[in-house]
């Protein structure tokens, strides 16, 4: 039987849906038969981050009422045929996904993959609540470093303690080392500390991720920092031990330190 992972956030923009689609082509490249499910209804985005967007017939919700089969609903990129991805409804709202329906989707899944990643809705709400079951193995939290969205991720992890899932383990995303250098920012470990939740991955700033999506590739196409923060998180999930970078922790080197760009000072603005 497959792992269900469920990737989740406090609030939208920190770069969930990114990572999520990153995460199941970095484990099919690695030889696990792996399933993302589009779970965000009604603000469909899977499709479009891994170029698969002309090529949705069905969807969850039409799996759900039974207008068609789990297999002609699931799509696959021509060059990772390990990953299967289950889009999401553009045109619904979440009441439509029904929960015992939902259930017996990730059981089909769980018979036929190695991994399951559910891209969750951000935020706590109903939409988020109906996802939850005991079929979930893992639960991850995506959080950027600022007290916004370490307040918002609080919130999930305390949803999660009360429908009774697993424990969540933390992604941190989009770190500068710079600003956690000059004292404005918050590291990882610190992150994980305040959520008093296991890290499993950092994954710097990084101007590639945006590129990659602007020309409707994954980061996992291109050789970058992010790429290479993704693959030691999905080495992670599949039980592989790896080093952990501490963006910001360790203090850059001399010549690094001499021809770093300054930073410029955050002032008011006179009224």
């Amino acid at each position: 039987m497959g792992t269900v992972w469920m990737i989740a956030s406090g609030k939208g923009g920190v770069g969930k849906s990114t990572i999520a689609s990153a995460l199941g082509v970095a484990l099919a490249k690695r030889g696990q038969k792996t399933c993302i499910v589009d779970a965000d209804i009604g603000l469909r985005d899977q499709d479009a981050i891994l170029g698969l967007a002309d090529r949705v017939v069905y969807d969850l919700v039409d799996v759900a009422n039974k207008d068609c089969r789990l297999p002609q609903a699931l799509i696959s990129p021509a060059d990772v045929p390990n990953l299967s991805l289950l889009p999401a409804a553009q045109f619904a709202r979440a009441k439509a996904l029904d929960r015992k329906a939902f259930r017996r989707i990730l059981l089909l899944l769980k018979e036929t993959n190695d991994q399951i990643i559910i891209d969750c809705p951000a935020g706590i709400e109903r939409s988020l609540r109906g996802l939850m079951n005991e079929l979930v193995d893992k639960t991850i939290v995506v959080c950027t470093p600022d007290d916004v969205c370490i307040r918002n991720a609080e919130r999930v992890v305390a949803l999660m303690q009360e429908k009774s899932l697993p424990r969540p383990q933390l992604i941190v995303n989009r770190l500068d080392a710079q600003l956690i250098q000059a004292g404005e920012m918050y590291t990882a470990s610190t992150v994980a500390q305040t959520l008093d939740v296991e890290l499993l991955g950092e994954i710097p700033e990084d101007p590639m991720v945006y590129r990659t999506l602007l020309k409707h590739m994954t980061v996992m196409d291109v050789a970058c920092e992010a790429h290479e923060a993704m693959e030691r998180i999905a080495r992670r999930m599949v039980g592989l031990s790896t080093d952990f970078p501490s963006y910001g922790a360790v203090k850059p080197g001399f010549f690094r330190r001499l021809f770093a760009p300054k930073l410029k000072e955050v002032k008011r603005l006179d009224c």
